[in-house]
This record gives structure tokens, C-alpha cells and sequence, in this order.
């Protein structure tokens, strides 16, 4: 499977739960789960515990260094911009 190829910093769309239909960014992983920020109701210092299962990735890669919520917002508003 791919879950060790899900990096820090990758934006995923969410097929299942409470954020489904919606983009949130990678924020630290391990075996079977993901960690996940929007900059909104998912804040970077207290991401979401979802399974691996429950997304798909993009092919996009954010620096998640340096960024703070607001930048995270800004640049996700990309994507649901795209999605409409």
C-alpha cells in the first residue's frame, strides 16, 4: 500500500467522515494513520486522526515548515475553489 509514501505537507481529499469532500493537509503520519489540518477547524497544533483508508492523495506538496494557519487556508482555498 502507499501509506508510506504520504508525506508531511501532502494535500489529501477526505472520502469518508465528518471532513468528507473536503482538503486537508498531511500533518504527521505513522503505520495505519494520518494526522490532518485545514487552518480552520483543524488548527496545526491540533490536527485530526483519520485512517489512511479514508483519503486519497493529490499530487500536491505543501512546505508545511514555515506555514501558519492562515497561509494554510489560503492555500488550500485552491483546491475547493477547483472543486466547484
Amino acid at each position: 500500500m502507499f501509506d508510506n509514501e504520504i508525506k508531511c505537507g501532502t494535500v489529501v481529499f477526505c472520502k469518508a467522515g465528518r471532513e468528507k469532500g473536503r482538503f486537508l493537509v498531511v500533518v504527521d503520519s505513522d503505520e495505519s494513520f494520518v494526522y490532518l489540518a485545514d487552518g480552520k477547524e483543524r488548527s496545526l497544533s491540533s490536527p485530526k486522526k483519520k485512517n489512511i483508508r479514508h483519503i486519497a492523495r493529490t499530487r500536491t506538496v505543501l512546505d508545511i515548515a514555515e506555514i501558519t494557519d492562515k497561509g494554510l487556508r489560503q492555500a488550500l482555498k485552491v483546491f475547493s475553489v477547483q472543486e466547484d
